[in-house]
């Protein structure tokens, strides 16, 4: 099945606040079923996450604080796209200041949209193997608050049947992998 792109008509901006990470607009639209109203959308440049696999078959996670929820969750490493870069570059980056590993071993499992009805942010997903342990890993950003955990496959996959704080792009990007490796 493929995607066909089928724009509004854009009938006025009444709102548009441009932030750090992300743009925030809302504009009066006329839906191509012919529906007009106000909506709201987070203007996102993208996102690159990788699923990192260490030599003994461990996934390399990060538990990290949002404050969005208030509180740690549990994901892959996973980063802001900058301005015109390449996703494999923005993840080959991140992964090394959230997680300390450098991948020798790179796969593209796809990308997909995050949360459609309020954003345009798309996750561009892939899969890192053959790694290697930095001994001087980058300097995390400053308002990274993020600890390391190893888990095997199943244990991540009880996490998320137990219900634990995963973000849905990891979960995503996990059943991607599973899938991949098959």
């Amino acid at each position: 099945m493929s995607f066909e792109k089928e724009s509004p008509n854009y009938l006025q901006q009444r709102l548009f606040y441009r932030g750090r990470k992300f743009n925030f607009d809302v504009h009066t639209l006329r839906l191509p079923n012919g529906v007009e109203g106000d909506w709201e959308c987070i203007r996102h440049p993208g996102g690159a996450l990788a699923v990192p696999i260490t030599e003994d078959g461990k996934l390399v996670l990060v538990k990290q604080y949002r404050f969005a929820i208030e509180g740690r969750i549990l994901e892959f490493p996973a980063g802001t796209l900058e301005p015109n870069e390449d996703a494999s570059l923005t993840i080959q980056r991140e992964i090394e200041e959230e997680t300390g590993y450098r991948a020798k071993t790179w796969n593209y499992l796809g990308k997909f949209p995050l949360a459609p009805g309020y954003s345009d942010e798309y996750i561009y997903s892939f899969l890192a193997q053959d790694l290697e342990k930095l001994e001087h890993p980058p300097q995390q950003d400053e308002d990274e608050d993020i600890e390391v955990i190893l888990m095997s496959f199943d244990e991540f996959e009880q996490a998320i049947l137990a219900g634990e704080l995963i973000d849905a792009k990891s979960i995503a990007s996990f059943f991607m992998v599973k899938l991949f490796l098959k």
